[in-house]
């Protein structure tokens, strides 16, 4: 018997999706997405299948593609297939072939889901991806975000199995005799996610049987705890950052006065590309001596007397130019302007960017590229380097210093202009009021 019930109401306890969206689901062919793709099926849903093959396994690479374009065929559904060569791509971009796959398969997902309209992509991960994930941050080193692994919802990517464990996954696809294909890499040693699925949770499920139900229940507790220290942070910036002359300055009584002081000292300036070691060393050398100089990839921080003032380095200095509110910015070759409304109307339209006016921090820089450039891609969970996104792009060499970036008042980039929005500030459910962006020629 197919758990029917419990899936609709995951989706509705997490507002997922709308019934009458259209959902993009990526699926492999094996055990998970099947699953998930039936469960769409039987609740009655929109849906589209999507299949990568990454062609890393040869045969079954071939096998796999085969299958899940029948299984898109008997549902009677629109199916995409792409084909990527992850190897030459790995060697590119200087990366691992599992993160090639990642980042290539992640990408396409998002190009179709802005050009077909799909509202929502739903990867097939369940509980034991959650505990994966967080036991691969814990041993790498993460902050609070690395504790709570994957959520259910991220933006435009949805991950409607998160209720049921590999277990049950398994139990399920069994007793109800579904077919599917069986990837074997999954069962090699090679990755570090499969050393940890392999040899490590048999282990601590030896000493907590409900490992999956108690990780469910930690991972819920630390997403929240990451949304109350946004919210600390968020008010603590407002109430020690000043702007003087188009620098920040921090009083360093206020600083001295954070509790935990390294936390929310780490949290305030991370946006402006501080790391912890950094940190570290303006916490020691506070109170001493005047005049003391840190840097990030984009900014100075200046031991100023009683006071820290944060500016940007020379080179981020250059052609700058700033959006203090609601009107338009000329542009070499065009105009961007910005509206503020409560209501929304979105336009498929990459010359426009609908963000949280909320989250806006004034003024809004708008310069070209420079070295260091990441971005969260809408959509996407993670970072991405701007130069790989314009890779990605194909974006010609002599444009690319051309392109304007729109930046948020700490430093993140908000829009690459005409091209992609970042996911961190794009319009939620709990959105007030949107900033509305449009470029236009003149």
């Amino acid at each position: 018997m197919l758990p029917l019930q419990q899936f609709t109401d995951y989706i509705s306890q997490h507002q997922l999706f709308e019934k009458n969206n259209h959902v993009l689901l990526a699926v492999s062919g094996g055990k998970d997405s099947v699953l998930m793709a039936q469960l769409f099926k039987l609740a009655g849903f929109n849906f589209s299948i999507a299949h990568c093959n990454f062609n890393l396994r040869a045969n079954e690479a071939q096998r796999d593609e085969a299958f899940v374009k029948l299984l898109a065929e008997g549902f009677g559904v629109p199916f995409h297939i792409v084909h990527f060569d992850t190897k030459a791509f790995a060697e590119q971009h200087h990366i691992s072939t599992q993160m090639a796959a990642r980042q290539l398969r992640y990408n396409w997902f998002e190009e179709l889901r802005v050009k077909h309209n799909y509202q929502y992509v739903a990867v097939a991960h369940h509980q034991n991806d959650a505990i994966e994930t967080v036991l691969l941050n814990l041993v790498r080193g993460t902050g609070i975000s690395g504790m709570h692994g994957i959520l259910p919802k991220r933006g435009h990517l949805i991950r409607p199995l998160l209720f049921l464990s590999r277990q049950e996954i398994d139990d399920i696809v069994a007793s109800n005799n579904f077919s599917f294909v069986e990837d074997s890499s999954n069962q090699s040693s090679k990755y570090a996610r499969n050393k940890i699925r392999l040899n490590v949770i048999p282990h601590l499920r030896e000493i907590n049987p409900k490992l999956e139900e108690t990780f469910a229940e930690n991972i819920h507790r630390f997403a929240e705890t990451e949304i109350l220290l946004q919210r600390v942070v968020a008010e603590t910036r407002k109430k020690i950052f000043r702007e003087e002359q188009g620098n920040v300055t921090i009083d360093i009584g206020a600083i001295m006065n954070l509790q935990p002081r390294k936390l929310l000292l780490f949290e305030l300036l991370k946006p402006l590309n501080f790391t912890a070691a950094v940190v570290d060393e303006i916490l020691n050398a506070l109170g001493k001596q005047s005049g003391t100089s840190f840097y990030s990839r984009s900014h100075r921080l200046t031991i100023d007397r009683a006071r820290l003032i944060i500016s940007l380095t020379a080179e981020q200095e250059q052609e700058l130019s700033y959006l203090h509110g609601e009107g338009s910015l000329r542009l070499p070759n065009g105009l961007l302007t910005l509206s503020v409304s409560e209501n929304l109307n979105f336009k498929s339209d990459k010359n426009f960017a609908y963000l949280d006016a909320n989250l806006l921090i004034f003024p809004l820089v708008l310069r070209s590229r420079q070295p260091g450039d990441r971005f969260k891609p809408l959509g996407m969970k993670s970072f991405k380097k701007l130069s790989d996104f314009f890779v990605d792009e194909k974006v010609p060499l002599p444009q690319k210093d051309k392109v304007p970036l729109l930046l948020n008042g700490n430093g993140d980039l908000l829009w690459v202009v005409g091209m992609r929005q970042d996911e961190r500030y794009k319009v939620s459910a709990t959105t007030k009021k949107v900033a509305i962006f449009e470029l236009s020629n003149l």
